[in-house]
């Protein structure tokens, strides 16, 4: 086969919704364009997630290949111990200044012994910081955001509005925001932790947005029929980047755990189910919470009577965000009400980690308790299945408000909930059982004309994701802009 004539160096981050993300998107550019060649420099994730990290390398090994090659970048222990610090802005920042130079070792090595031109990096929005180390090498930066289109308007929107104002200052206030890219006021109460954070998550922050605007396209996980009135406001605004509307970049095919017995289980039990019975509770591989709040799910649960699958997760001991992730529980008992699980073994069934996309393209599920991570988010419209939305940290609160009052594609349990397990200072509120049980009548009620309404947009937005990846669709044809505009760098002095 002929060397590819031009070669992209994605730079993700090291969570594994940015990684997964990432080679989805590295995988459809090679497979589109013959001449590109794409390398992943991944930086070792700096905390214990052994699950992760085993998925991690199953996907790693299925995508490799000529074309698409990954390398992971080494690790210093003793400096990852010094960076630790209570400060939640300063250790990604950190995190990823101290990879540059394995970054610029690296790409020296590309350069003086590859056969194809190194054309551009593609990093993510945490490792902007890597545009310095591009521009040494003369080589522009673009972004891969995986998150909404809505957000990074946002995060452009707070840019410009910190050199009026501090921030940090609506912190604990009510009013609302006239954010450009939304259609209704945003209220302050649903912004990411981080963005009121005084301690220098904030500064972080906004400086992630400045950085974004110097990129020289970025790409966004997300498709015009979806959020059309934030991609034309940025289409439109001559102080940012060219956007390229690339979703739904997604992880569709099964990976060795979910040939697991314990998974095949899980299927099993769904294949029992009557369709569209089923409320899937799942909330990201960084949701956990204290037995207080499951047992008011799980009172929730008995009290609607509706079919359920629910992974339940316990957070790690306060302060050891940095070191580990929620994990299962050793008993289930220890956790839920007594005598719970006896009660409910004719209607539902408690696990632990959950295969997200098998259970949501199961025609036995009818609705999704989420916290709104942008991949879960757009995973639930791939299956056309509504949402109930729990946010919990990040900007998950933010893609609850747009599914629930921009997009009117979910019902709210919480807009404004947040359990940022970074965050100490967090006042976690106790979400009850009887809101809990009403949000989840709502999303599985067949005779509520509102729950109907929104359970036939949902199937309708399926039905338009497919469609968009598809041989000119938006998407298609987005994707096809960027390979343009990268191979247009080969001419470039």
């Amino acid at each position: 086969m002929e060397a590819a004539a031009a070669e992209l160096v994605f730079i993700p981050s090291p969570g594994m919704g940015h990684l997964v993300a990432t080679v989805e998107m590295a995988k459809q550019l090679i497979g589109r364009d013959q001449r590109l060649s794409i390398t992943v420099l991944i930086m070792k994730i700096p905390f214990d997630k052994s699950q992760v990290s085993s998925s991690t390398q199953s996907l790693l090994l299925t995508a490799a290949g000529d074309r698409l090659k990954f390398f992971y970048l080494p690790q210093d222990e003793a400096a990852l111990a010094e960076l630790r610090s209570e400060k939640p802005g300063s250790f990604m920042s950190e995190f990823v200044n101290m990879n540059k130079q394995h970054v610029r070792d690296h790409v020296t090595k590309m350069i003086s012994t590859g056969s194809s031109r190194v054309v551009g990096f593609v990093v993510d929005m945490f490792c902007t910081p890597m545009m310095d180390t591009a521009a040494e090498f003369g080589i522009p930066t673009y972004v891969f955001f995986t998150s909404s289109c809505a957000f990074l308007g946002l995060m452009f929107h707070l840019d410009t509005l910190s050199r009026g104002q501090d921030v940090t200052e609506l912190k604990d206030s009510d009013p609302e925001l006239e954010v450009p890219v939304f259609v209704n006021p945003v209220p302050v109460k649903v912004l990411p932790s981080v963005v009121l954070d005084k301690e220098g998550g904030s500064t972080y922050f906004l400086s992630l947005a400045k950085k974004l605007k110097e990129t020289k396209g970025i790409m966004v996980n997300t498709f015009e029929e979806l959020e059309s009135y934030a991609v034309k406001h940025l289409a439109e605004d001559d102080k940012v980047p060219p956007i390229y509307p690339v979703g739904p970049v997604l992880h569709l095919l099964k990976d060795e755990k979910e040939e697991e017995e314990e998974v095949i289980q899980i299927v099993r039990w769904l294949d029992d189910q009557p369709p569209s019975s089923v409320v899937f509770l799942c909330f990201g591989s960084m949701g956990g919470f204290e037995g207080v709040q499951v047992r008011e799910i799980a009172q929730a649960l008995e009290q609607s009577g509706n079919r359920f699958l629910w992974s339940v997760r316990q957070p790690p001991p306060k302060g050891e965000m940095e070191r580990k992730m929620p994990s299962e529980y050793n008993d289930l008992n220890q956790a839920l009400p007594e005598g719970f699980l006896e009660r409910t073994a004719e209607t539902g069934k408690v696990i632990g980690w959950a295969p997200q996309v098998a259970v949501l393209s199961h025609k036995a599920v009818g609705g999704f308790v989420s916290h709104c991570g942008w991949n879960s988010t757009l995973e639930s419209l791939w299956c056309g299945v509504p949402v109930a939305t729990w946010p919990l940290y990040a900007e998950q609160q933010i893609n609850a408000f747009q599914l629930v009052r921009e997009l009117e594609l979910a019902v709210e349990i919480k807009l404004d909930y947040k359990n940022d397990l970074r965050f100490a200072s967090i006042n976690v509120k106790l979400v009850t059982a009887d809101e809990i049980e009403n949000a989840i009548s709502k999303l599985m009620e067949k005779e509520d004309q509102s729950s109907e309404g929104i359970k036939q947009k949902a199937k309708e937005m399926g039905e338009k994701c497919k469609i968009a990846v598809k041989e000119e669709g938006s998407s298609y044809n987005s994707v096809g802009r960027f390979i343009e505009d990268v191979m247009n760098n080969i001419h470039s002095p």
